[in-house]
């Protein structure tokens, strides 16, 4: 390892007790990770701070015992418990009390309190090229893609030491080599009104994934004017069934004004793409059969307030029969408190959950059933987290099974 002066200063035993801990960790996976030497990151969003059992507690605690102090501007990643709505999720005392000093000690490090997998829905929108040191999946490969920052899939608890020492692991994504295309999907063969569908978007994403693994794609064809939120769905996506942290969209994406600048003069492998291999991958994304459907679950990745007002106008001022839970930021429950939103949703009977999400925290019946979800990461962690079964449609599907009390789905695009 090649280490400046100010990161060697930091491992000697003069350091900062909790300097000295963070980088050692930060030094050691760079080893790991056959990288030579750190880079310098601006920004941190941090996914460890949702519980998974008592040894994460004692490791955040044990940092912020020390006096640590995060040296970036850091946002944190849903916890496990609903702060705003407690009564939300299903746990015991010891639970809630382990989960609840996990926040408690990231707050104390100096974290801020987004509680959201979508930070750059809250402000934190790093610049093209900037390098900052990102975890949880779909923010990542949304940072990569869509604003066309630096970051790699960083790990639990490897993130908070970046954001202490305000350093990572230089390999991988930082890098200029490994963010050219090798794959170039071609969706010009897809009828225009499919990509004019929200629910395509996630569907690609579940493709793109289980189709290119971890490499970089660049995709050729979409429309010009496709949007984040849809870009967000395809990312979350990809970033499920496999393991992108970066892809591309011709014209659109920030490193992509052609197939060839994605490419960056490297051969990349072509893959055509058809309605018989989309219509596959979104079959897919359901593993219940029948029109049984006991419960809708949105905002993975946390739901926009442009996604919000969507659900809003498409109830219509209908009351919904089965439960529905929407997952989305504080921050973005406050915008729409101000504009209505909030209280139309809640008055057609939406259940709003906040700083957390309902596959990663016990928030659905215990009883289990069916899930119905327009989210390719919800159906993909669903069962195996939740042990419900689930269904995929698209958002007005979703608002249509919710307000019938049966699965209600139109057909007509996926034939």
């Amino acid at each position: 390892m090649q280490l400046t002066a100010e990161e060697q200063f930091a491992l000697e035993e003069s350091a900062p007790p909790w300097l000295a801990m963070a980088m050692r960790i930060v030094v050691e996976a760079a080893c790991m990770l056959g990288a030579r030497s750190l880079t310098p990151v601006t920004g941190a969003h941090v996914d460890g701070c949702l519980y998974h059992g008592d040894a994460g507690v004692h490791f955040v605690e044990r940092l912020s015992t020390l006096g640590g102090r995060v040296t970036v501007p850091t946002s944190l990643n849903v916890g496990a418990l609903d702060l705003i709505h407690p009564e939300v999720v299903r746990a015991d005392a010891h639970y809630r009390e382990m989960a609840s000093r996990q926040m408690r000690a990231y707050l104390a490090l100096g974290c801020d309190a987004t509680w959201t997998c979508a930070p750059y829905q809250v402000g934190r929108r790093p610049n093209v090229g900037e390098r900052v040191a990102w975890a949880e999946s779909n923010a990542v490969v949304f940072a990569n893609s869509v604003l066309g920052a630096r970051t790699n899939r960083n790990g639990d608890f490897l993130d908070i030491c970046c954001a202490l020492t305000g350093r990572a692991p230089l390999y991988g994504l930082y890098l200029d080599e490994n963010r050219r295309a090798s794959v170039c999907v071609d969706v010009t063969a897809l009828p225009s009104a499919l990509l004019d569908e929200d629910a395509f978007y996630p569907v690609l994403g579940a493709w793109l994934g289980a189709e290119v693994g971890a490499a970089v794609a660049v995709i050729d064809g979409l429309p010009r004017t496709v949007s984040e939120d849809r870009l967000k769905a395809l990312g979350a996506g990809a970033a499920s069934s496999g393991a992108v942290g970066l892809f591309h969209v011709a014209g659109v994406t920030p490193e992509a004004p052609t197939v060839e600048a994605a490419c960056g003069g490297i051969s990349a492998r072509r893959v055509q793409l058809d309605t018989a291999a989309i219509r596959a991958a979104r079959d897919a994304l359901s593993t219940a059969t029948g029109e049984a459907v006991s419960c809708i679950a949105l905002g993975s990745p946390h739901f926009s307030i442009a996604e919000c007002r969507a659900l809003a106008a498409l109830l219509d001022g209908r009351r919904v029969v089965l439960p529905v839970h929407l997952c989305t930021a504080r921050d973005t429950l406050d915008a729409l408190a101000a504009d209505g939103v909030r209280q139309a949703l809640e008055d057609a009977g939406v259940r709003f959950v906040v700083d957390t999400c309902v596959v990663v925290t016990p928030v659905l019946d215990a009883a289990g059933g069916v899930m119905m979800t327009n989210s390719a990461k919800f159906a993909h962690y669903g069962p195996a987290n939740t042990g419900y079964a689930t269904v995929f449609g698209s958002l007005a599907d979703c608002v249509e099974t919710a307000v019938a009390g049966r699965l209600t789905r139109d057909e007509t695009l996926w034939r």
